[in-house]
């Protein structure tokens, strides 16, 4: 039988900072707007003639893009916050279609894959550039466990698409000898990135796939785009399971962002407890998968084995102060596990969560700072 049930994780946790940002919920885009003061769950809508005196309020934006809903509670007037959301959707569809989508013909990345082979490699744009060369670190300091390499083994399974779709039953998982062919195709370690000319090389048959970190680098351009504004004072930003705080609520309390039970996906572990700018990222078996005679072959592909990743943990909750590092960090924890995963987050300046198949819940010490159990 197939489930998808990355929506639902998506839920849990936007409730959890819904609810502690005093928006109340609604059918359309531009679901409503709170007095900015007051952040009780079911508070009743501005009225119109607070809105027609721009006075600052929670507004809630639900619209959907890079294949994931996008929520946004932003504070400020309502003209104010209806031009940042829009600038917000523009700003995914660009950073979709014109980098990191390698679906779409018009993206950096399919151009990228295009030029596999050729000796002549691609010319890479300044942020392209230095994605890659960020993806490329966290590589190696992963030991491998995040590959931004992994496109042949990610279409062979297809997982996305047929938990997606709902014919779970008709689904086959790939042959050994199609593993290791898809396998022996990735590999970081075999691209070339060349500073002082700006290209890429790829080997016959690699092709990129920048699914684990693209929310992450939405989110941090999200965060430069705040920085500029001056008539926002806080919002809190979620792209699928990726999450950002920023600036502050105007009565001073925290933000709270719920971290998903992976045992029950209706229900949170815990509450994070927050001030300021945070990114929150979290990885999981139970988000996108598809359950075949009691297996469950999730999206969290091992590099090193070309298959959904076994590991003794269940769900992963990165905390940092960057979009990138926090997206790339919850895919890599996942599969390494929690004493390397721990390492590996303490490199990046990023707290970790783990949520284990029995269970237990680890964490690095400085998440207990943030972190309050239910």
């Amino acid at each position: 039988m197939k489930r998808f049930l990355k929506s639902a994780t998506v839920l849990v946790l936007w409730l959890a900072v819904f609810s502690c940002c005093g928006c109340g919920a609604g059918g359309d885009r531009h679901l409503s707007g709170m007095e900015g003061g007051d952040t009780a769950e079911g508070q009743e809508d501005s009225s119109d003639s607070d809105k027609d005196n721009g006075k600052t309020a929670a507004w809630q934006y639900v619209d959907t893009a890079m294949g994931t809903v996008i929520r946004q509670t932003i504070y400020g007037t309502e003209g104010t916050a209806e031009a940042f959301s829009e600038e917000v959707m523009t700003l995914l569809a660009e950073l979709e279609s014109g980098e990191l989508s390698w679906r779409m013909e018009s993206s950096e990345v399919y151009r990228i894959n295009a030029s596999a082979g050729n000796e002549e490699g691609c010319t890479l744009s300044e942020e392209m550039a230095q994605l890659l060369q960020s993806c490329v670190e966290l590589y190696e300091k992963a030991e491998g466990a995040f590959d931004v390499t992994l496109g042949p083994v990610s279409r062979l399974w297809n997982i996305d698409r047929w938990a997606a779709e709902g014919e779970g039953e008709n689904f086959q998982p790939p042959s050994s000898e199609a593993i290791r062919e898809a396998v022996s195709l990735c590999g970081s370690d075999r691209l070339r990135l060349e500073k002082d000319s700006a290209r890429i090389f790829l080997p016959e048959g690699m092709q990129l796939d920048l699914g684990a970190v693209g929310k992450g680098v939405a989110l941090s351009r999200i965060c430069e785009l705040l920085e500029k504004q001056t008539e926002i004072s806080g919002a809190v930003i979620s792209l699928g399971g990726s999450i950002l705080t920023w600036g502050s609520k105007p009565d001073g309390s925290v933000w709270k962002v719920g971290i998903v039970n992976p045992f029950d996906t209706s229900s949170n572990i815990g509450i994070l407890s927050l001030e300021g700018q945070w990114c929150i990222s979290t990885s999981g078996d139970y988000e996108r998968y598809v359950e075949v005679d009691g297996v469950r072959y999730h999206h969290i592909l091992d590099p090193a084995t070309g298959c959904p990743s076994v590991s003794s943990v269940r769900g992963v909750s990165i905390l940092s102060q960057d979009g990138f590092s926090g997206d790339g960090l919850s895919t890599a924890c996942f599969i390494l596990g929690p004493e390397k995963g721990m390492a590996l987050a303490a490199a990046y300046d990023a707290e970790v969560l783990f949520v284990l198949a029995d269970g237990e819940i680890i964490m690095s010490d400085g998440m207990k700072e943030y972190f309050k159990p239910m």
